[in-house]
């Protein structure tokens, strides 16, 4: 069984910065993508920002220049730094990774438990 643990969420005013941190423990062959993605109040998920085991990255138009993904793939976490932080930043930040457990086995989705990032005015 493989999980994710979010951390470094919490209250930042506007224009201030956090950085979330993701890691997978248990029974790991190869994590794949992992992604950051988010839920504000009263919206949907959403796609934040991803990157792949070899390092090729997306981010969401309405972070882009402002948080950065990076991967520590011998210890399997990401990262997303935020800066410049917005009100409308403000959602439970949650992480995602495709998952293997052996060679032959089918990847997983698995995500995390969440970690809320509240940006005040």
């Amino acid at each position: 069984q493989v999980e994710l643990e979010e951390s470094g969420g919490g209250l930042v005013q506007f224009g201030g910065s956090l950085r979330l941190s993701c890691r997978a423990s248990g029974t790991i062959f190869k994590i794949g993508t992992m992604a950051w993605y988010r839920q504000g109040p009263g919206k949907q998920r959403e796609l934040v920002a991803s990157i792949t085991a070899g390092g090729k990255e997306r981010m969401s138009d309405s972070v882009k220049g402002r948080f950065a993904i990076s991967r520590h793939n011998g210890e399997n976490t990401v990262s997303l730094q935020m800066n410049s932080l917005k009100p409308d930043d403000t959602a439970v930040y949650y992480c995602n990774a495709a998952a293997l457990t052996s060679l032959f086995s089918t990847p997983m989705d698995v995500w995390g438990q969440g970690t809320l990032v509240t940006v005040s005015s």
